[in-house]
């Protein structure tokens, strides 16, 4: 089996093309589900069990089902109850709320890594609950948690090719589409998985040496 780079520059574009809206459904993925994280994270240590069991029911359930499960659920199911949403926006949500379970034990490390003499500290300075959250507790928590969270960016990259699954045309559909079309598979495919590596692999290194960095 042979290479063939006339396949492979024709191909190019539709690479470019794809890769756009992989990058796109991964970033709105990754805010949602870093805002839902720190909601759940946040509803974890309410005083109410009436916030704290519902929203492990859920955080719980979404952890133990697979993506997949819930990407067709939010595709063929929800329409059957008047609930439409574009085939990108249910892979952004699928994302986000799927991997929010993740980031939610996450910040809540990071809350239970800072040191009680900061909660102390608030109350001898009669802060508000508000207060103390925003502006002593979160802006510590958060920051040992960056590298974490930026490693489940770089797995909702690497999940990214199951919205085509459902019809998002990222670079994995780009990538059938073309083999479908000219009946060449290796090329097309062999550069979705190199661009796959050429993101990944350099943001990995990058988290790592954050990671190390915050760690001193």
């Amino acid at each position: 089996m042979n290479w063939n780079w006339d396949v492979a520059k024709d191909f190019l574009p539709e690479l470019g093309d794809g890769l756009l809206i992989t990058l796109e459904a991964t970033a709105l993925g990754s805010v949602l589900a870093f805002a839902l994280g720190l909601v759940w994270a946040l509803a974890f240590r309410s005083p109410s069990r009436f916030v704290r069991w519902p929203v492990s029911a859920v955080v719980e359930f979404t952890r133990n089902t697979p993506l997949l499960v819930q990407l067709f659920f939010f595709f063929y199911v929800l329409p059957t109850w008047d609930i439409k949403f574009s085939a990108l926006t249910t892979g952004v949500i699928a994302l986000g709320l799927h991997y929010s379970t993740y980031t939610a034990e996450v910040y809540r490390a990071g809350i239970d890594g800072v040191p009680v003499g900061q909660w102390e500290a608030a109350t001898a300075l009669s802060l508000s609950r508000g207060r103390t959250w925003t502006a002593v507790i979160l802006p510590q928590a958060i920051r040992r948690v960056v590298p974490a969270l930026g490693n489940y960016v770089i797995a909702m990259l690497k999940d990214s090719p199951m919205l085509a699954l459902i019809g998002v045309v990222d670079m994995l559909q780009k990538a059938r589409a073309e083999g479908s079309s000219s009946f060449n598979y290796i090329e097309p495919f062999t550069m979705v998985g190199i661009a796959f590596i050429l993101i990944a692999y350099p943001a990995s290194l990058l988290m790592r040496a954050l990671e190390r960095r915050l760690g001193h």
